[in-house]
């Protein structure tokens, strides 16, 4: 298992999602609502995994099955469904990579990580702690995924909450 990486923000960050988002809209075509830059790299001046997320989605349940077909004949690996009918894809490159999801237009794990995306991007100080607990659990975990994200939960949980107060 490969070690856990916290960078500092990477400002060619926007510009590796406006590419691959091209990309994806390429392939799916009609079928896509939208593509939204999630993750740590779509808050600006926060630290992150060298990882761009995107969360590409479509016009309605019944395309999705089409899309993930289109997306797995393309270069990207196929991770099936997280739990959250959202499907996993990725792709490394030299220094980065992607990971990219599909999901329908009413999924809850999606307007989930907008609200804390845009959250995040309102409240430096939270964006600040993020960091740190990151960076933290990075050092702590080694190469053990499943402490650093584990370790996470209660602040991205507390941050939705926060969020969702706001709307």
């Amino acid at each position: 298992m490969r070690a856990i990486k916290v960078v500092d923000y990477d400002p060619c960050w926007p510009r590796l999602f406006a590419e691959i988002s091209a990309e994806v809209s390429a392939l799916l075509g009609d079928r896509l609502l939208s593509i939204d830059h999630i993750g740590s790299t779509s808050v600006p001046g926060l630290a992150a995994k060298p990882k761009i997320d995107l969360d590409a989605v479509m016009i309605s349940d019944a395309s999705l099955p089409a899309a993930i077909e289109v997306v797995r004949a393309a270069d990207f690996v196929f991770h099936g469904d997280t739990g959250e009918q959202r499907w996993a894809f990725t792709r490394d490159h030299q220094a980065y990579g992607f990971k990219l999801y599909l999901c329908g237009p009413n999924n809850r794990a999606h307007r989930e990580r907008i609200l804390f995306r845009d959250y995040l991007r309102d409240h430096p100080e939270r964006a600040r702690a993020y960091a740190d607990l990151k960076r933290r659990l990075a050092a702590e975990a080694s190469r053990d995924w499943d402490f650093y994200t584990g370790g996470k939960t209660a602040f991205v949980s507390e941050t939705v909450r926060l969020a969702a107060l706001r709307t």
